[in-house]
């Protein structure tokens, strides 16, 4: 058993490897050279034998095949998928000059605007390009201009809009100035009005309080009241003044029966006697020493 796993072979003198007739397996391919590989689809097909739709990265084992034919030094490939429905065979291959892959049997490519814009893109002739590349330029020249005359509208519609708002503000300003002043005004108003009213106020208390003396002092028949100063008798004055003339006492005993005799109202000058101590309360005064 062990003989079999051995990695060292007899080979006698005389063995010759062209009497085999067999030849290796990497001789045997004629033709283009065919490899195996893992790959996405590249675009979303429909397959014409039985219709199944093939999205674009669904993942195969395919067959590359490296053509002679090349496009500027760039190799082009071939490969070779099977439908996962029918099993039909679908090839196709690089396109190195759109920069994209051509289905070529087996399945049909689905539309792609983009892609067929591309195509005529690349199909059209010298002429037609120039004339387009023109057109282009013409465009984008319109389209500068448009834009500048864009821009410049802007601008003046962003000097309009701004001196639309400062009038505005101008005016919101002005107005809250007026109403300010007009409130300070009012204040004022407001302040004299009661200022007025706290002076007529007080001129009519006044006018009250002495419409309420003048009544107090009168008598009941409208005579005012007159205070009487009782002075005290001096003996030197009262010595002095003895020998009157008769004239003179007269007069004042006229004039005393003229008066009117006074009022139960008295002005005179009482003077209160001292409340008496409180003995209850074990207050002594104290004996003077002198």
């Amino acid at each position: 058993m062990s003989e079999r796993k051995v990695l060292s072979k007899y080979y006698p003198p005389d063995f010759d490897p062209s009497a085999l007739g067999r030849t290796p397996k990497h001789l045997r391919q004629k033709g283009p050279k065919v490899i195996t590989v893992r790959l996405m689809a590249p675009f979303p097909m429909k397959c014409t034998n039985c219709g199944e739709y093939i999205y674009r990265g669904r993942k195969f084992n395919a067959r590359k095949e490296n053509l002679e034919e090349k496009y500027l030094s760039i190799p082009i490939y071939r490969f070779y998928i099977r439908c996962t429905r029918c099993s039909g065979e679908i090839t196709f291959r690089t396109d190195p000059k759109n920069m994209d892959y051509m289905c070529e049997k087996g399945a049909k490519r689905n539309f792609e605007p983009w892609r067929d814009a591309k195509d005529a893109k690349y199909d059209e002739t010298q002429e037609e390009t120039l004339d387009r590349l023109e057109r282009e330029e013409n465009d984008e020249q319109e389209q500068l201009e448009r834009d500048k005359m864009a821009e410049l509208e802007d601008k003046m519609q962003d000097s309009k809009r701004e001196m639309a708002i400062a009038d505005a503000l101008d005016e919101i300003r002005t107005r809250n100035a007026r109403i300010q002043r007009n409130e300070s005004k009012g204040d004022e108003q407001a302040l004299e009005f009661v200022k007025d009213e706290q002076d007529t106020a007080k001129l009519l208390e006044e006018k009250e309080d002495e419409e309420a003396a003048r009544r107090a002092f009168m008598t009941a028949t409208g005579e005012r009241i007159k205070r009487i100063v009782e002075d005290e008798e001096d003996p030197v004055a009262s010595d002095i003044l003895q020998p009157q003339s008769q004239a003179t006492a007269s007069k004042s005993a006229s004039a005393a029966v003229a008066m009117p005799p006074p009022s139960s109202t008295s002005f005179a000058r009482v003077k209160k006697a001292k409340r008496p101590g409180i003995p209850g309360l074990g207050i002594k005064k104290k004996p003077s020493l002198i």
